[in-house]
């Protein structure tokens, strides 16, 4: 943990904690009337570890000194809680210290942090709903002020550091609630001390076993690494002055990867400590971006590089604007990473958007911020929304290119769909092919950092209901959910006019055009509407008194047809089905049905074909499943390991009018039998009834209904 953090934690005197804050800061008398007032304002509040109150907003206070010297930033530390627990309200703060202050303190204030009492059990369902207010919360009240997460990351940070005054149960939550609900967020704003420190106080209290075991692994080997350390960066300090490097203006140091990381990477890659390739690392610092470059090329002519392991974050930053090059390499028989990057860029790595206020000449790099402005705020599904959310914060990322040399970074496993919804989203709908590298490809292909990409449109939308799941990024999902939608609505709505049409076809060729219909996309879907449709139209015919008009309405009877388990209501004969090749439509799709002659051709709702025919007004037929009657099963039989066995089994089968879904069989050498996972559909809801036929041809191993497992 980062040093100046671990002294914070034993402070807990009021004197102590001004002596800490005036370490960070120079105490102006602005910040000296504060302080006074924060001590009469919180006089008489006690925490949990029986401390002063006023104790707990003067170190957040110096933490958040820490990481930005920004005089009003300080401010709102210490008087983040007044609002909310003491008689003084925001209106008073305006008065005293001005609008800047008060708009933040008002921020903070709306986030209303969960207190201990309330926070929710962690095996209660209800947790992630709770994390996910918490969560939604700061975002929204930090939309005009991102200074107010950072002022709300250190606040969270104290609490963490004295968290052994609490209950064990609470500790377990609040940990908990640190690392699903602050710790992407201190990801995404780039102050990644800030993340370390959050994340290994809560990794003690969630899995104290799993810590203590690094712990100690890291103790026992203190010595050794150190010895290690002291060795390599004696080499590499030799290595640049013998280059021209001035050792004055270059800074060499190490690093342990934190604790949590080291837990993440084992539990990643399933290794032991001792097996973490990037546990020890160097950090190289530099004057100037062009030196990066100079250093990587000594270090790799002197050491043997792993090319695989390289990355370089300096040309392509990440999204919270760090910046450095890594490099992995082979020195006296062990593997050190290597960290190159300028102080500026350290400045970022360590302090992120605070090192903007806390270095006024700053690096030139900064968090890219949009992600904060364009979450889906108003998304009413509060678990969608975290689940969204914590993916855009907390992606692990890679950076890829147009054809015309633009960046785009994406999270890691994207396809080249989710690279074209990041250009535009019309790209994204009217997507047609894609190239890799000016390789032709699948535009489902996942992309790899660096890769160029180009992507062909056509001058019409696509949409690809299917692949909502096979894209990563949220943009991505919610467009092709949006597209499927209007789609869907456009679609129901002409098969709604067209099935009315057809029924009333020995009348008129297109009846909604002189009885209009309201709610002609429920039509398709739900029959009772269909029927009532109808009756609305046949009322207005019998106003047009005459025998042909009667007997065209008593020729538009509808008669139900079924033919297997599909269910067709036509007021003309039907006497078969065709399920169409174009887009093989199966049990419980959402299909659309196509009148042609006597026959019923089904198409699956969203297939090109039958979008085409709905649009040319077609004939068309209404059409549902008959899922009543068919119940589905899952079961693993075992089979003899000889030629044909299976074949049989499913000749068997058929004869009951099973319909297979699914079977996954495989096959070894030198066994007897074969285990065989098949789930089908058959007209009998008699669980016992089933089995006894199967195990009339098999050995049933596993057996049960699809409807009672989803049930439990």
């Amino acid at each position: 943990m980062d040093p100046f953090i671990k002294r914070i934690q034993p402070i807990n005197t009021i004197d102590g904690a001004i002596a800490e804050l005036n370490a960070q800061i120079s105490l102006t008398p602005k910040l000296d009337e504060i302080i006074q007032f924060c001590i009469t304002a919180h006089e008489g509040q006690f925490r949990k570890s029986g401390e002063a109150y006023v104790v707990h907003p003067i170190l957040v206070a110096s933490i958040t000194a820490h990481f930005s010297n920004d005089e009003d930033i300080v401010a709102t530390a210490l008087l983040h809680d007044v609002v909310e627990d003491t008689e003084y309200n925001l209106d008073f703060i305006r008065s005293k210290w001005g609008d800047n202050i008060a708009h933040m303190v008002d921020g903070l204030t709306k986030i209303d942090e969960i207190r201990e009492h309330e926070l929710i059990p962690s095996s209660s369902n209800a947790k992630l709903i709770s994390s996910a207010l918490t969560f939604r919360k700061m975002l929204i009240a930090s939309i005009d002020d991102v200074r107010v997460l950072v002022v709300k990351l250190c606040d969270r940070l104290h609490n963490m550091l004295t968290l052994t005054a609490l209950p064990e149960n609470k500790q377990l939550r609040i940990a908990e609630e640190t690392i699903v609900v602050y710790v992407p967020i201190a990801h995404r704003l780039g102050i990644s001390s800030l993340k370390n420190s959050l994340e290994d106080l809560a990794f003690f209290y969630i899995y104290p076993e799993e810590y203590a075991k690094i712990d100690n692994f890291i103790k026992e080997h203190e010595h050794k690494i150190q010895v290690t350390f002291n060795e390599f960066i004696n080499s590499t300090k030799m290595l640049l002055e013998k280059n021209g490097y001035d050792s004055s203006k270059i800074k060499i140091f190490s690093r342990i990867k934190h604790y949590y990381s080291i837990y993440l990477k084992m539990q990643r890659k399933g290794v032991n400590i001792d097996e973490v390739l990037d546990l020890l690392a160097i950090r190289v610092l530099v004057e100037n971006e062009i030196d990066c470059y100079k250093v990587l090329g000594f270090m790799h002519l002197e050491y043997k590089p792993l090319i695989a392991r390289f990355k370089d974050y300096i040309a392509t930053p990440k999204e919270n604007g760090y910046q450095t090059i890594h490099t992995t390499v082979f020195y006296n028989s062990k593997i050190h990473e290597v960290q190159i990057r300028t102080y500026d860029m350290h400045n970022i790595a360590e302090y992120g958007i605070a090192a903007h206020w806390k270095y006024k000449s700053g690096a030139k790099q900064g968090p890219n911020l949009n992600w904060l402005k364009s979450l889906e705020y108003s998304n009413e599904n509060i678990e969608e929304f975290y689940h969204e959310a914590k993916q855009d914060l907390y992606a692990e990322e890679i950076v890829v290119y147009s054809p015309k040399g633009g960046t785009f970074t994406l999270p890691r496993g994207s396809t080249a769909y989710d690279y074209a919804y990041m250009i535009h989203t019309d790209v994204g709908n009217n997507a047609s092919e894609c190239y890799i590298n000016k390789v032709k490809k699948p535009l489902l292909t996942e992309l790899h950092s660096s890769d160029i990409v180009s992507i062909k449109t056509l001058d019409h939308p696509i949409p690809r209901c299917s692949w909502i799941d096979m894209v990563q990024t949220n943009r991505a999902k919610k467009q092709i959910k949006l597209l499927c939608s209007h789609r869907q609505k456009e679609i129901d709505e002409l098969s709604g006019r067209n099935i009315i049409n057809t029924i009333f076809s020995r009348y008129n060729n297109s009846i909604v055009d002189v009885y209009p219909i309201n709610g002609l996309h429920k039509v398709p879907l739900v029959l009772d509407h269909l029927k009532h449709s109808k009756k609305i139209i046949e009322k207005e015919m019998q106003k047009n008194v005459g025998f042909v008009a009667r007997f065209k309405m008593f020729t538009s009877n509808l008669k139900k047809y079924k033919f297997d388990n599909i269910l067709i209501h036509s007021s003309f004969s039907i006497n078969s089905v065709l399920f169409e090749h174009c887009c093989h439509p199966k049990m419980g799709d959402d299909i659309v049905t196509f009148k042609e002659g006597n026959k019923a051709v089904i198409h699956h709702k969203m297939c090109d074909k039958a979008y085409s025919k709905i649009k040319n007004y077609e004939p068309m037929l209404f059409c549902q499943w008959q899922m009543d009657t068919f119940y589905q099963y899952k079961m693993v039989v075992s089979l003899p390991n000889t030629k044909g066995e299976l074949a049989k089994l499913l000749t068997y089968m058929s004869q009951y009018e099973g319909y297979i879904l699914s079977i996954a069989y495989g096959r070894e050498k030198h066994s007897y039998r074969q285990y065989c996972d098949i789930e089908f559909e058959i007209n009998n809801g008699n669980v016992d009834y089933v089995r006894q036929l199967i195990e009339k041809k098999a050995k049933v191993i596993d057996f049960f209904s699809k409807k009672d497992a989803y049930n439990k």
